[in-house]
């Protein structure tokens, strides 16, 4: 499974950016999806995830309320949208692809990895 994320920039404190997911070489509908963020000198964490239909998500406290990860089986796509966004939001965002676990949440509970994509919140 090949993923592609797009959509970061630069938005002001309080504004909203929609990242994308786009994934290839695999039965889409089969694949829980997480995005997670990395912010300079910092681990990766985890930020929202997806079950393979879309029934289910579940997000980290720090974005509950705020974002919103969704799918759509028949693009091949997942979404984050991304409101009220803060300056401490901002990092390199990764979309990852696990085959039919329930609401991972763990890096190593991923098996594929999009190249990442930037977010800079400006105060």
């Amino acid at each position: 499974v090949q993923l592609q994320a797009s959509g970061g920039g630069l938005v002001q404190a309080g504004g909203s950016l929609r990242l994308s997911c786009a994934a290839s070489g695999g039965t889409f509908s089969s694949y829980s999806m997480g995005w997670f963020r990395q912010a300079p000198g910092k681990e990766r964490e985890f930020v929202a995830t997806i079950t393979w239909g879309g029934g289910s998500t579940y997000y980290a406290d720090s974005v509950k309320g705020r974002f919103t990860i969704s799918r759509d089986n028949a693009k091949n796509t997942v979404y984050l949208q991304m409101n009220s966004l803060k300056p401490e939001d901002t990092a390199v965002y990764y979309c990852a692809a696990v085959h039919l676990k329930r609401l991972p949440v763990s890096t190593d509970e991923f098996d594929y990895w999009g190249q990442g994509t930037l977010v800079t919140v400006s105060s």
